[in-house]
């Protein structure tokens, strides 16, 4: 099956998830990389910057972070450290992992509900950022929370499939969800993605 193929049959949440994770890239490529590559040829050529790139390249990175985190949570990336909880028998493995998305998903509605807050009082004081460009605060803002509000659906959806699953006993429908990543499946599942790319 061709990852074109795959992607098909992926759930919605998670397609959205991919389409706000290349939005990410696109912003880090365009919101990054080009305004600092024209600041750096113009210091070098005219001895002086023509755009504002540390400023907008700070304001792509935010708002790029957070559009990546729900792909994150989609696709089990988020650094664990996982060396004693895979040994534990699978009820206790089960708790752990259910206490570790809960915690998660609490944790990104509180960033989600606190970033909310700040674009909301930004919209309201009309704030600008402090450079020449006078960038409006809730445009950054805006889509740094857009990426946190998924976020946080992501992270709560999680935990309530797995739970879901493990009521009807998808023993593997919860590992898929919230378990610890097999190593030997990660590795295979690379290799379809590499045999899909030829």
């Amino acid at each position: 099956m061709s990852s074109t193929e795959a992607r098909k049959g992926e759930p919605l949440p998670r397609r959205i998830s991919r389409w706000l994770a290349w939005l990410a890239g696109a912003i880090i490529l365009f919101g990054c990389a080009v305004p600092i590559t024209i600041d750096v040829a113009a210091r070098y050529f005219l001895n002086r910057g023509l755009v504002e790139s540390f400023e907008i390249s700070g304001f792509a990175l935010a708002a790029c972070i957070g559009l990546g985190l729900g792909y994150t949570v989609t696709t089990k990336a988020h650094i664990r450290v996982d060396f004693l909880i895979a040994r534990l028998p699978f009820p206790l493995r089960a708790a752990c992992d259910l206490i570790a998305a809960f915690a998660l998903a609490i944790v990104a509605a509180a960033l989600a509900w606190f970033a909310l807050g700040m674009v909301t009082k930004s919209w309201e004081l009309d704030a600008r950022s402090m450079s020449l460009l006078r960038i409006p605060l809730v445009i950054p803002q805006g889509l740094w929370w857009i990426g946190l509000f998924w976020f946080a659906c992501m992270a709560a959806l999680a935990p309530a499939l797995a739970i879901l699953r493990l009521a009807r006993g998808d023993r593997a429908g919860f590992e898929a969800a919230i378990g610890v990543a097999d190593l030997g499946a990660e590795v295979e599942e690379a290799a379809r993605a590499a045999e899909g790319k030829r």
